[in-house]
């Protein structure tokens, strides 16, 4: 572990992952200053957090001014809408990731903490986990996962062509918070999910779709990853992040007190992508085909090289976030607004 205090950037410093990533380091009496960059300043401020507003995929953005002084990036800045535009989200993410790393490499910033996700990987097993090794080359359709895994051949050049910059790609399952649920609400949900619904009793059946499981992350958990990994001078390279047990509809249908009733893949997807076709929904068909084919990831290697483990388990971690939901939470900060619905 490297007794160096750290001097952190941290791009979409206000979002999910931002904001607890940013609260984190500013507790850490290893940390000198952390510098926030985000579209809209937030609400809440610390006396080692500077915010900057900045639009990453902009020339006229000076990233290399933004990171002088910098030990270390963490690269979080990322937009889910607007699904209907893969060309605008492609400008935002990947273009703008790859003006991040270039400006890492001009300013010689040791360290590059880069935010992939279970998104990148190759459709794979449900049954089994898979390790860091699986190929990341997404599901083409979706342009989450397809942007995802550019980015992870970026980074493949990249660290191929600056040796001295130890790059780290953490590569969470779904990350949830209390403070996030009106967020992803609107990015997944729409404005028409109502929150009363999402509580135990309310849904007396429950859709079942054939391979509909996945895994879920606290961000708080993640964001502690992060941290470990800024300081953990000998890690690099990627890092799968997810917690225990596996959200299946038999444990939601648990959580919610419904019964589960099979409904085939075909019936589910023409019925989102119709609501997608209508603007009622954004979540794209295309993010649901990719959901359903995600491998399940093991995280043994954060487990021992980062000394990580996740505090909450699954099943903590949909029951907070269903509360966050119905109770419309947010946070001091643009993308976490608080909204409630219904």
């Amino acid at each position: 572990m490297s007794s160096e205090t750290s001097r952190v950037v941290v791009t979409g410093a206000t979002g999910n992952v931002g904001t607890s990533v940013v609260r984190g380091l500013c507790e850490d009496p290893r940390v000198e200053w952390v510098r926030g960059l985000a579209r809209r300043r937030p609400g809440w401020t610390h006396e080692k957090a500077e915010w900057h507003t900045a639009d990453l995929a902009s020339e006229r953005t000076d990233l290399a001014a933004l990171l002088k002084g910098a030990t270390a990036v963490v690269h979080l800045a990322w937009a889910f809408q607007p699904t209907h535009d893969p060309a605008r989200t492609w400008r935002t993410n990947v273009l703008g990731s790859i003006r991040v790393f270039e400006a890492v490499a001009a300013a010689q910033v040791p360290v590059l903490v880069h935010a992939s996700s279970v998104g990148a990987y190759s459709p794979g097993p449900k049954e089994d986990t898979v390790d860091e090794s699986w190929p990341t080359h997404g599901w083409p359709d979706a342009a989450y996962c397809r942007e995802k895994a550019y980015l992870e051949r970026t980074l493949d050049t990249f660290t191929r062509d600056q040796p001295g910059i130890r790059v780290v790609r953490m590569r969470p399952a779904f990350l949830f918070k209390r403070e996030s649920a009106s967020q992803q609400r609107r990015i997944f949900g729409g404005r028409y999910l109502p929150g009363p619904l999402l509580r135990p009793g309310a849904l007396p059946l429950l859709p079942d779709v054939p391979g509909l499981r996945v895994q879920v992350l606290h961000t708080e958990d993640a964001a502690r990853a992060y941290q470990l990994a800024l300081h953990a001078d000998t890690a690099h390279g990627a890092f799968n992040l997810t917690a225990e047990p596996t959200v299946d509809t038999a444990l939601l249908a648990e959580l919610f007190h419904a019964r589960p009733v099979r409904l085939p893949r075909t019936a589910a997807r023409s019925a989102i992508s119709a609501a997608w076709g209508l603007h009622l929904l954004p979540a794209s068909p295309h993010l649901f085909d990719a959901v359903l084919r995600l491998p399940l990831m093991d995280c043994s290697r954060a487990r021992a090289e980062l000394g990580w483990r996740p505090e909450r388990d699954a099943v903590e971690v949909v029951r907070e976030s269903l509360a966050g939901l119905r109770e419309g939470a947010g946070d001091e900060t643009e993308p976490l607004r608080g909204r409630k619905a219904g």
